[in-house]
């Protein structure tokens, strides 16, 4: 079958008379469509390994998204020789669930690191020093602009996870965890600039 007759199968709508290896062919030959045809027929399969492993709905489509991404990005990767297609896509999908699982923990890490800063304390009995760091921190967050510094109030100080600041703001998630992943890396480089300085 040629590229040309694979185009056309794809851009008729007639997927269903394409086989895998025709998909993975024409996708490889950077048809558009038939990444369509390729996210019909897998993207379930992704977005389930992805949910199971994320236990996330929303966790899994951004997976699901970046993994079809990465997909058309790398299709000149794609070697049929070494395996079918979907072989190659949920090789990518478990590279994908990794750096997701690995992106998490930091999040978790720098926001643990944060909440520290920013928990409640007995002012009367801490250390000048650490009265100074909250001030400081204050008022770096204070400096944030507008989005990052709602999502953060609203994760260290009315203790909302990432999903119900979601909900509270009408934002999608994705959107949150930009926010929140910015703002604490602006803080995390003004402290450093602080203490350094």
């Amino acid at each position: 079958m040629t590229v040309d007759s694979i185009t056309e199968q794809c851009v008729g709508g007639r997927w269903e008379g394409l086989s895998d290896a025709d998909v993975a062919q024409g996708l490889v030959d950077g048809d558009e469509e038939c990444l369509t045809v390729a996210y019909h027929r897998w993207g379930t399969l992704v977005h389930t390994l992805a949910g199971r492993s994320l236990g996330d709905t929303r966790e899994a489509e951004d997976v699901t998204q970046q993994v079809f991404l990465a997909a058309w990005q790398g299709r000149q990767g794609y070697r049929p020789e070494r395996g079918a297609f979907a072989g190659w896509l949920v090789g990518i999908t478990r590279r994908k669930i990794a750096d997701a699982l690995s992106a998490r923990t930091r999040r978790t890490d720098l926001v643990a690191a944060a909440g520290a800063l920013l928990g409640p304390v007995d002012d009367t009995h801490a250390r000048p020093e650490t009265v100074l760091d909250r001030v400081l921190l204050r008022g770096e967050l204070a400096r944030l602009p507008a989005p990052q510094r709602r999502v953060l109030h609203l994760a260290f100080y009315e203790d909302l996870t990432q999903p119900q600041i979601a909900q509270r703001t009408g934002w999608p998630l994705g959107t949150v965890k930009s926010h929140a992943r910015r703002g604490l890396h602006q803080l995390r480089r003004c402290l450093r600039a602080e203490a350094v300085g």
